[in-house]
């Protein structure tokens, strides 16, 4: 009888002595909003550029097809179509990158950060 208490006290013991020494697990705090705009700025960049590397692709593209194209009509209007749409998709991107950084400068002044 004298060793099953005593074996009690043992496992008792030794699973609470880690629960009384460890050190308190504080909540984290939340993500404040200039983290969340960080990372969404982040995104904006990291695509805006890949779209700018495709925009460049294809540009090399239509000027390769521009200058092969011989004389021949149908190839010389499909060099001129992917430059024309290659240039566009450039310029939507600026465009979307230019009011993604307008929209973000606003709203830091509007909220703070």
């Amino acid at each position: 009888m004298k060793s099953t208490r005593a074996r009690m006290v043992i496992i008792i013991t030794t699973l609470s002595v880690p629960l009384i020494t460890s050190a308190p697990a504080l909540a984290a705090t939340t993500a404040s909003v200039s983290n969340v705009q960080n990372f969404i700025q982040s995104v904006i960049e990291a695509l805006a550029g890949l779209a700018g590397l495709i925009a460049t692709g294809f540009f090399v593209l239509g000027g390769f097809h521009y200058i092969t194209s011989s004389g021949n009509p149908e190839h010389l209007d499909r060099a001129k179509k992917t430059l024309f749409f290659s240039a566009l998709g450039l310029c939507i991107t600026i465009a979307a990158f230019v009011l993604s950084t307008i929209v973000t400068s606003l709203a830091t002044n509007a909220f703070g950060s």
